[in-house]
């Protein structure tokens, strides 16, 4: 009976153990053993932060930088070239209208200059065009032809005058003065302008190629904008392969049959005659 006892009391001792060890540890009333540091140091810690004010961010100055460096553009040809009118204002249009040239607008008395450096081909002071009969090769008035080194030749066409002592077969400098801007030739009825075109080298007869082959506008943005080495070398002797040296004339090329005079004849003058004196004698006889 006693040991029977004995037995309850160890399997009943040994239930409370193994309960007691899978339970977790507690403080007296049921608060947690768990240590107070240990809580507070897994909590998330509280930041503080100060925001500064609209007034206080508008206030700051930002730092100044420094000025862009300039970066010259790539360098495409041994050549060198300048934009043929210098020292004034000029506008031109981007686009072909009947002829591969360019209008460059520009106020009388600017400076046409040598758009690179070459020889004088042909030299023209004298205005020869006439309304009448508008030859194809006085057109352009007053004008100075170069080659360049480049083996390309410019034309500087309308000119009010050519520069003193300017001849063929002179050497001339990119920038060199050649000549003003003014209206001669065909452009008489309109405002100063400078007629530039690109071709190549033929003789004095074959004046529809002189008159500009290669369009030019987008060599002259270059120019103008900084690119000093853009060179229409290459398009114009391709151009000047295909087409070959003297091709003949396709646009304005006819001119103007100059009106014949038309015979006058003089017609004979009519002698006056006075009245003749009559012949019949008057008598006067005395009334009385």
């Amino acid at each position: 009976m006693r040991a029977g006892h004995l037995g309850r009391w160890a399997a009943l001792t040994g239930a409370a153990l193994l309960a007691s060890a899978c339970s977790p540890a507690t403080g007296v009333a049921g608060v947690s053993a768990q240590s107070t540091a240990a809580t507070t140091a897994s909590a998330s810690p509280s930041v503080t932060a100060t925001i500064p004010s609209g007034d206080a961010q508008s206030a700051e100055t930002p730092p100044k930088g420094e000025d862009p460096t300039k970066i010259p553009p790539p360098k495409v040809s041994k050549y060198t070239y300048s934009f043929p009118v210098q020292g004034c204002k000029t506008t031109y249009q981007r686009k072909l209208l009947v002829l591969p040239k360019t209008t460059i607008w520009a106020a009388k008395g600017c400076a046409f200059v040598s758009p690179v450096d070459g020889v004088v081909d042909e030299v023209n002071t004298v205005n020869r065009w006439a309304f009448a009969t508008d030859a194809g090769a006085t057109r352009e008035g007053r004008y100075v032809t170069i080659i360049g080194d480049d083996g390309v030749r410019y034309l500087g066409g309308h000119l009010d005058t050519v520069a003193d002592g300017l001849k063929p077969g002179a050497r001339v400098k990119v920038g060199q003065k050649l000549g003003q801007v003014g209206n001669s030739g065909n452009a008489g009825a309109t405002a100063p302008n400078l007629y530039f075109a690109i071709s190549w080298k033929t003789g004095p007869a074959y004046w529809w190629v002189r008159r500009g082959m290669v369009n030019p506008w987008s060599y002259l943005d270059a120019w103008q904008s900084g690119n000093k080495t853009l060179s229409p070398k290459e398009e114009t002797l391709k151009l000047r392969g295909k087409v070959g040296e003297t091709p003949p004339c396709s646009v304005q090329c006819a001119s103007k049959q100059a009106p014949e005079p038309t015979p006058t004849t003089k017609k004979k003058k009519k002698k006056r005659t006075g009245a003749k004196p009559s012949q019949t004698p008057i008598i006067i006889t005395d009334p009385t």
